[in-house]
């Protein structure tokens, strides 16, 4: 049995301790530790994207980090997208245009697009296209995702 290492981190904008074993990866660290479960364990491979998390602004695999590796990190979940009960524009026009079926991969496609659109406000479909490859979906065709990237991106600039 592995000794329990004290990580202090970030998360969401707020500070943050929690133990974890130091096989532990960080999506076992948020879901079953801290009760985020909005990242979801799609192949525990890095391979699906549903996991993804920021770390310091950028996209991550959170199955393939370890927990201890957040340590002094800055960690955005899903959770964090959204202010109180005012959805962020990615989430917003997910619904609107109906880019979400199951939902398993929803919570990467969300964070891949805002660390996207963070870098790049006004990304070409071909640059939303190579942004979310690594995010894979079983259930919709990705025309609706893309679509919904462009158009929170047109919210977030404010046309």
């Amino acid at each position: 049995m592995s000794k329990k290492q004290l990580v202090e981190t970030t998360i969401n904008g707020e500070p943050t301790e929690f133990l974890c074993e130091t096989r532990q990866s960080l999506l076992e660290s948020l879901r079953d530790v801290l009760g985020l479960t909005g990242s979801k364990e799609g192949c525990l491979t890095g391979d699906c994207g549903a996991c993804t998390v920021l770390v310091d602004g950028r996209p991550v695999c959170s199955c393939l980090m370890l927990g201890v590796e957040a340590r002094g990190k800055k960690i955005t979940t899903v959770e964090g997208l959204a202010e109180g009960t005012q959805l962020h524009p990615l989430q917003q026009k997910f619904l609107e245009d109906a880019s979400l079926q199951c939902g398993i991969c929803t919570p990467g496609f969300l964070m891949s697009a805002k660390a996207l659109l963070d870098r790049n406000p006004n990304p070409t479909e071909a640059e939303i296209r190579y942004a979310l490859a690594g995010n894979l979906c079983r259930c919709t065709g990705y025309d609706k995702i893309v679509r919904a990237v462009m158009n929170a991106a047109k919210v977030m600039q404010g046309r």
